[in-house]
C-alpha cells in the first residue's frame, strides 16, 4: 500500500494533514496582512459615519440590500470601467461588519455615492421601475413612513468606539438629536450618498 493510499484510507490522519495544510495556508496569507499598514490605516479624509448615515447603514442591512448588492470592486478592467476605482481596504476600516459581498443581482454600490441625486434615490426606492424600467428590485415604500428612533444610536456609536471607530463624546451625545424627526428613507440616502466618494476616479 502506497503512502498516498494510506493517507486516503486513514480518516484521522487525513483530518490532521488537512488541518495542517489549512493552518499553513492561513499563516502565509493572513499574518503578513496583520502587519500591513495599507489594510489597517484609513484612507485620507475617511471619517466615521455620521449618526444618520450609521442608522442608514443599519437599515440597508436590515432590508437585505447587501444580499443583492456587493460593495467591493475588484481590480479588473471590466469592473473598474463599469463601477470606478477598485476598492481599497483603507476605505472600510470603520465598517463593522464589512459589506463587501460577492453576489450581484443588482450592481455594485461601492462607488454609488454622489452618482445620482437624492430625488433619484427616493424615486428608485419607492418604485424602482419608475427610473429603471427593467429593474427586478423590490420597492420599499415603508421607508418613507417609518421614523427613526434615535434612542439606541448613541449605544451603537459607543459600541463601535470600543472596536476602534473614533467617535468623540460630542458625536455620541448629539446622536439622538441628529436623527430626530428623520424618516428611514432620509438615513438610507445619506448612507448611499457617501459610499466611495473619497476615491472617485471614474470615466
Amino acid at each position: 500500500m502506497s503512502s498516498h493510499e494510506k493517507i486516503e484510507k486513514s480518516v484521522p490522519l487525513l483530518i490532521v494533514l488537512v488541518l495542517v495544510a489549512i493552518s499553513f495556508g492561513t499563516l502565509v496569507e493572513l499574518v503578513p496582512m496583520l502587519f500591513s499598514k495599507k489594510l489597517s490605516e484609513p484612507v485620507a479624509g475617511l471619517m466615521p459615519y455620521t449618526a444618520l448615515a450609521l442608522e442608514g447603514r443599519d437599515i440597508y442591512i436590515r432590508e437585505g440590500c447587501n444580499n443583492c448588492h456587493s460593495q467591493m470592486i475588484r481590480p479588473l478592467r471590466a469592473e473598474t470601467e463599469r463601477y470606478g476605482h477598485y476598492s481599497v481596504a483603507g476605505e472600510s476600516v470603520y465598517d463593522h461588519p464589512f459589506l463587501f459581498g460577492s453576489k450581484r443581482t443588482g450592481p455594485d454600490l461601492a462607488r454609488v455615492g454622489a452618482r445620482y441625486s437624492d430625488d433619484w434615490h427616493r424615486a428608485h426606492m419607492y418604485n424602482p421601475r419608475d427610473v429603471v424600467p427593467k429593474s427586478n428590485m423590490p420597492a420599499f415604500p415603508w421607508l418613507f413612513e417609518n421614523g427613526i428612533d434615535g434612542e439606541l444610536t448613541p449605544v451603537k456609536m459607543r459600541t463601535l468606539r470600543t472596536l476602534g471607530v473614533p467617535y468623540t463624546d460630542t458625536d455620541i451625545t448629539g446622536a439622538t438629536s441628529a436623527v430626530s424627526g428623520k424618516k428611514e428613507i432620509d438615513a438610507l440616502i445619506v448612507y448611499l450618498q457617501q459610499l466611495g466618494t473619497l476615491i472617485q476616479t471614474r470615466r
